[in-house]
């Protein structure tokens, strides 16, 4: 299973924190790890998460080029389970650690605060060994940079510390390492024995060796200012490529080396940044862990000083989406302050898409108007050879069944040109990329639906005509089409609008996947078996009959039930993909696309069986299940969609 936030918060989440927290996560990381190594595995985490960085979060931090500055911090997965299907979620860099040289176990439970969002750790320290993390280094399942926290064991002496934390780097610069973290205050570290360890670790230094490697002082948050000022002067600004703020708060006397991470350590850190900022080298690189559980904190500490994120107990909290949202909102920091491009013509590309979408309105109409009235062309009667009388007597419900075929058909081209035309409009002509892939994907299942008419053999000259005028409309509208952030304003806050926004996504996706199951299984009925049991009763008659009364007569309602199944799944993907990827607060032409696009479909799928007296409770049931979910998700989503998102605050990134 996957975990994108539509599911975490609403199913996976509140089960979850009802596990003792080392069950849980256990849990959590092995489920999303083991998906990460079947085939297809991370496939389908990036299809659910759509979080390829975009260019504008490349950043070269001491000569390391990440992808994004949201890091993912070693106390999160702290034996790798997880790191090939994390390292899928628009993260840029993993940590590792802390890395002792031996192996530090413990069985004492994890404190989860849900409240107050924060966790408790009884050891700090706990971890496999260098031994294991160099292996785990040297063989990642993922191309991301990887930085190494190393600590001496807790209560080593000075010069022990020293040869230890040596004898780390020696093994995990080996194993591909790209940076280390000195973590030497944590736990029950004395202060004394911690200058005298980078004291003598700036000795080490001095002599050239590691130069090559960028070296962090790691510091707690909580750290008096006094100090830190203390140990830079002992060792010396040039020693370092800068700082990192950690996410761990030491609970004190009488409670060992026990550690507490959460939103709570939001504000120490921003003290933190603030001090080294005004007082130290400017050329620090600041890495910050404290207290990001939602966009908004993760922008405060950027604006104050912060160059990256580590990301650790806001993962838990906010969920998987966590790394996505805060790109999202970096990238609409960076481009509001840009000039506005340029809207590209309409013949460019995106104005074939509006037309093609109008197309498909204007013969869904011209459709449902035939289909309610005549029901079938003449080339439809010339091909079964027959008239409409004849048709009649053969069977008396018949014609009605063909015109709810054809009804259901006519509603479903019009959501997809509703659906086309909006998304055209208000993402294609804006660059974005998940529209394109949206009408991309539909719009190739859509042609190729065409040949489902020919499964039994009979050939729409019509519908060979419309596909033969719509198809050039969608190559054009596919050419020249180069993606561009979006300048539309991002969420920023895990509030009650977002929770419940998630609700009415879990509701379209589900939707989405159903109409497209939906749409296959019609497609396979219509190509092979042609009737289900609750068609034959209502036109009480058996699949020999209708062929013994005319041989051509399947193959005609054939091409129908074909049709509409591949229309469906075409009309659900595009639906689907705006679920996954599309839901973005504030967005209020989305909702609109969303109820304008559906009603067309629902209202012919559900007037046409009554009106033609196919009342059945089981045929129907999947169409109500269907209505159901659109209107919850509708309305979950109401809030969200159309109230935008109150801007950050601060100055640029």
């Amino acid at each position: 299973m996957t975990m994108p936030d539509w599911s975490y918060q609403t199913l996976f989440r509140p089960l979850l924190f009802r596990l003792p927290a080392r069950l849980s996560r256990n849990l959590t990381l092995k489920a999303i790890g083991s998906l990460s190594k079947i085939p297809g595995g991370a496939f389908v985490i990036r299809t659910f998460g759509h979080m390829e960085p975009s260019p504008l979060l490349e950043r070269n931090l001491a000569g390391i080029t990440v992808h994004s500055p949201i890091g993912l911090s070693g106390g999160l997965d702290p034996q790798g389970i997880a790191h090939r299907a994390l390292a899928q979620f628009g993260i840029g860099f993993i940590e590792h650690g802390p890395i002792t040289v031996d192996e530090i176990q413990n069985d004492k439970p994890i404190r989860n605060d849900r409240l107050n969002e924060m966790i408790t750790y009884p050891d700090y320290f706990e971890n496999d060994g260098v031994e294991r993390f160099a292996a785990r280094i040297a063989k990642p399942n993922h191309r991301l940079p990887q930085l190494a926290r190393i600590s001496p064991m807790p209560g080593a002496a000075p010069v022990q510390a020293l040869r230890e934390l040596e004898r780390m780097m020696a093994k995990l610069s080996q194993a591909g390492a790209a940076g280390f973290y000195i973590d030497v205050l944590h736990g029950e570290q004395r202060l004394d024995d911690a200058v005298a360890i980078l004291r003598g670790l700036s000795e080490v230094f001095a002599t050239g060796r590691y130069r090559e490697f960028p070296l962090f002082l790691y510091i707690p948050s909580g750290l008096a200012d006094e100090q830190l000022h203390e140990l830079i002067k002992i060792t010396g600004e040039d020693m370092w490529s800068g700082i990192v703020i950690g996410e761990g708060v030491g609970l004190g006397a009488g409670e060992g080396s026990a550690t507490m991470t959460g939103k709570a350590s939001k504000v120490d850190t921003l003290s933190k940044i603030k001090l080294i900022r005004s007082h130290f080298n400017p050329n620090w690189l600041i890495k910050a862990g404290g207290g990001v559980h939602e966009p908004q904190d993760a922008l405060d500490l950027l604006h104050a000083g912060a160059d990256t994120l580590m990301l650790h107990s806001g993962l838990v909290y906010a969920g998987p989406g966590l790394p996505k949202r805060i790109n999202e909102a970096i990238i609409y920091e960076q481009v509001r302050r840009m000039p506005e491009p340029a809207v590209p013509s309409f013949w460019k590309h995106w104005g074939w898409m509006c037309l093609l979408g109008i197309g498909m309105i204007i013969g869904g109409i011209l459709s449902w108007i035939i289909a309610a009235t005549t029901v079938l062309l003449p080339y439809d009667l010339s091909f079964i050879d027959m008239t409409l009388d004849e048709l009649h007597l053969t069977n008396h419900n018949l014609l009605h069944f063909m015109s709810h075929d054809r009804i259901t058909l006519s509603g479903t081209m019009i959501s997809i040109g509703i659906i086309y035309f909006m998304l055209a409009w208000h993402g294609l002509r804006l660059g974005l990329h998940w529209a394109r892939t949206a009408l991309l994907t539909s719009g190739i299942v859509g042609f190729l639906s065409f040949f489902l008419y020919l499964g039994y053999g009979y050939f729409d000259p019509l519908h060979a005509a419309a596909a033969a005028v719509l198809l050039p409309m969608f190559l054009l509208s596919m050419r020249s089409n180069p993606d561009r952030p979006s300048r539309q304003p991002v969420n920023l806050t895990n509030d009650s609008v977002w929770r419940h926004a998630m609700w009415g996504q879990l509701c379209l996706v589900v939707l989405g996947f159903a109409l497209a199951a939906g749409g296959m299984t019609i497609s396979g009925v219509g190509i092979t078996n042609v009737f289900v049991q609750t068609d034959l009763v209502y036109l009480d008659t058996s699949h020999t009959q209708i062929n013994d009364a005319n041989t051509k007569l399947i193959p005609l309602i054939a091409h129908d039930r074909a049709g509409f199944g591949g229309a469906l799944l075409c009309d659900a993907l595009a639906i689907l993909i705006i679920a996954l990827w599309g839901i973005q607060q504030g967005a209020r032409w989305l909702w609109w696309t969303l109820l304008l696009g559906g009603i067309p479909g629902f209202y012919a799928g559900l007037s046409v069986h009554l009106s033609i007296g196919y009342i059945d409770f089981w045929h129907l049931s999947p169409a109500f299940f269907a209505l159901l979910l659109y209107v919850l998700g509708l309305l979950f989503l109401y809030p969200y969609l159309m109230r935008s998102p109150r801007a950050g605050k601060g100055n640029d990134i």
